[in-house]
């Protein structure tokens, strides 16, 4: 199948900025998107941003204007860079991929990482 490895995650005081990556492995035959979703303790889990094969962006309304997703195609990497950050943005924040895998590239999947741990606290 397709592995996402994520990594970036961490602890940061309000105002400061962290970058997520999360890297997309195995045998690919393309990707249609990738982004993040996350969670946090006693909320649903809710859309951040996410990024199409052809570029195309969308980010919850909270975080617009403050995280920024952008792709590195050749290295199948997507990059959340996220500034301003806040308390309320403390989640557990998970990479995904709509992926085809060479053995069915007929067929799109969703796939996810392992999730990374972002706290923002003084």
């Amino acid at each position: 199948q397709v592995q996402l490895v994520e990594s970036g995650g961490g602890l940061v005081q309000p105002g400061g900025s962290l970058r997520l990556s999360c890297s997309a492995s195995g045998s690919i035959a393309s990707i249609n998107a990738m982004g993040w979703y996350r969670q946090a303790p006693g909320k649903q889990r809710e859309l951040v941003a996410g990024i199409t094969s052809g570029g195309s962006t969308n980010y919850a309304d909270s975080v617009k204007g403050r995280f920024t997703i952008s792709r590195d195609n050749a290295k199948n990497t997507v990059y959340l860079q996220m500034n301003s950050l806040k308390p309320e943005d403390t989640a557990v924040y998970y990479c995904y991929a709509d992926a085809s895998h060479g053995s069915a590239w007929w067929a799109s999947y969703d796939y996810w990482g392992q999730g990374s741990q972002v706290t923002v606290s003084s």
